[in-house]
């Protein structure tokens, strides 16, 4: 499930569909993405414009407005607007925001950070290289829980951030790590002043009214209704259009798309079901888009039945199911989705598809079943109530289990409790979940989805000789090498089946065509727009 949400080489609990992410490694512009480029040309008379107001349609609460900790689509999305990342990775090329400069050693070892000069946080106060290693070491703090810690350790050792000047910051690394900007790329720095005596920051009432470095700050929050940022008019960037951005919680996917018509709401995802009635008004910009994302159904071996502890248990329960028909069921058409059976996407370096596959065959999963001993088995499957593709998928998987001799109870919640479920390690009431990740185009982010204990492996799973491939893998040079490394590891998870990957699915995004800046703004993975302040009312 960030950031993974965020581009991030963490990961990003997506609340959409939730779990890992990538924080800025990939993205798509409405041209990229099927829409005429002169479509997104403002016509005579509609050009930026100062002023106005946007809003968003959300599927629940933030969890936390942090972006060390923020792992679901909707924090992932609002911290966006209230902090600015050093950089971000667009298909291959650098945009710097905090940062003015990323420079290697000969020998890969050291990099020098180099900050734009007269940068400040919303309160007034300057953002320096001291914020920068401050978020660094809480990073490695395993005090402070952040799930991005795994990503800068390599080889079990930690890179290190040391301040040289006040506009620069020197990584050294522990031996070359061909991720290393991949990982750094998921850094967003927090105030020092802010959180420096705060003793567990991802639980710190600081995060209630966030003092960020974005173009919008923080003005005011109601829980189940709405969240407001305001224009930040010393943003390094320039000075936003927009004097304001709202995200409408609209947990309820027929009630926002009621408000999308109405035009309560002027940007929101859509299910692929609701494209066509969307599309009809005419009003909307509507954009599919690759995210890199997977969705797949997560087998909870940490259940307290233990039943999904046991791999041929996993396999089975697979083998009852048929992608194919899933992606029908809840995504239309192969439009929006291509079959999965990898736990990297397609976006990945080293990526391959050509791996076992447990898929299709009942009769199979019923003698597997036998086999392992397991009869009368009975599976809990948490569901997001309002979420149309999972209450979709779920059904289709109840009756495929029971089908072969399984038993599944759909326990249905909202956005809110259901990402607050997901995320706890320790929840051990249910053995099903329906999620997704956007992790990047670094395998190395899978790391913490997929090695023993680590924070974001939530199916629980345990392999040691896939702990011992990822790691090398962090710090393999060698792209050849490197390549066998992944390719082994992808082969090897497939096989033990921790999770069942469903597909590598497409993102689409309505947004109203009262509203410009949208190339500029770049279509993102996770957060929508990587810069708000480019856009503007027509």
């Amino acid at each position: 499930m960030r950031r993974g949400l965020s581009g991030v080489i963490a990961i990003i609990l997506l609340t959409f569909l939730i779990s890992a992410c990538s924080g800025g490694n990939n993205a798509a512009s409405p041209a990229a993405s099927g829409t005429p480029a002169e479509s997104q040309q403002p016509a005579a008379g509609e050009g930026p414009k100062d002023g106005g107001s946007l809003i968003i349609g959300v599927a629940a609460d933030p969890v936390v407005l942090n972006p060390n900790y923020a792992g679901d689509r909707v924090s992932l999305t609002i911290d966006q607007a209230l902090y600015a990342p050093l950089f971000q990775v667009n298909n291959g090329k650098k945009t710097f925001y905090l940062a003015d400069s990323l420079t290697p050693s000969a020998d890969n070892l050291t990099y020098t950070l180099k900050l734009k000069s007269g940068l400040t946080w919303h309160d007034g106060e300057k953002l320096t290289a001291d914020d920068v290693v401050f978020t660094i070491e809480k990073i490695l703090d395993e005090k402070q829980n952040s799930f991005l810690r795994a990503n800068f350790l390599i080889n079990d050792q930690p890179i290190t951030a040391t301040k040289v000047d006040d506009l620069t910051v020197e990584f050294k690394l522990p031996q070359v790590s061909p991720a290393f900007e991949a990982t750094l790329v998921q850094v967003t720095p927090i105030p020092k002043h802010i959180f420096e005596n705060e003793t567990d920051i991802e639980k710190s009432t600081k995060n209630a009214a966030p003092v960020g470095s974005g173009p919008f700050k923080f003005k005011e929050y109601k829980a189940g209704e709405y969240l407001t940022l305001e224009r930040f008019d010393n943003y390094f960037g320039g000075k936003p259009h927009l004097d304001s951005v709202t995200y409408r919680i609209a947990k309820d996917a027929n009630a926002a798309n009621l408000a999308l018509q109405n035009g309560e709401i002027n940007v929101q995802y859509l299910d692929p079901k609701d494209v066509s009635t969307i599309q009809a008004t005419n009003n909307f910009e509507i954009l599919p888009y690759a995210e890199g994302r997977l969705s797949y159904l997560m087998f909870n071996a940490n259940s307290d039945t233990g039943v999904l502890a046991k791999k041929e248990v996993r396999q089975a329960l697979s083998l009852a199911l048929s992608r194919d028909e899933i992606i029908q069921t809840a995504y239309t058409s192969s439009e929006y989705a291509d079959p999965a059976k990898s736990f990297l996407t397609p976006d990945a370096l080293y990526f391959t598809n050509d791996v076992p596959t447990f898929d299709n065959d009942a009769a199979k999963a019923k003698e597997m079943l036998q086999a392992a001993g397991v009869s009368n088995l009975k599976l809990r499957f948490i569901v997001q109530s309002g979420n149309k593709a999972q209450e979709a998928i779920s059904l289709y998987v109840q009756q495929k289990l029971k089908a072969v001799g399984v038993d599944v109870e759909l326990k249905s919640m909202d956005s809110s409790a259901w990402v607050q479920k997901f995320i706890d390690l320790k929840a051990t009431d249910f053995e099903l979940a329906l999620t997704g990740y956007i992790m990047g185009y670094d395998p190395d982010a899978y790391r913490i989805l997929f090695t023993s204990g680590a924070s974001s492996n939530y199916s629980h799973y345990a392999n040691p000789e896939v702990d011992k491939l990822l790691n090398e893998g962090a710090g393999e040079a060698d792209p050849a090498k490197r390549a066998d490394i992944y390719k082994k590891a992808q082969e090897i998870v497939a096989g033990d089946a921790p999770i069942y990957p469903i597909a590598y699915t497409k993102t689409v995004v309505a947004i109203s065509k009262n509203y410009g800046g949208l190339e500029e703004a770049v279509l993102k993975p996770v957060v929508i727009f990587e810069d708000l302040s480019k856009i503007y009312q027509k």
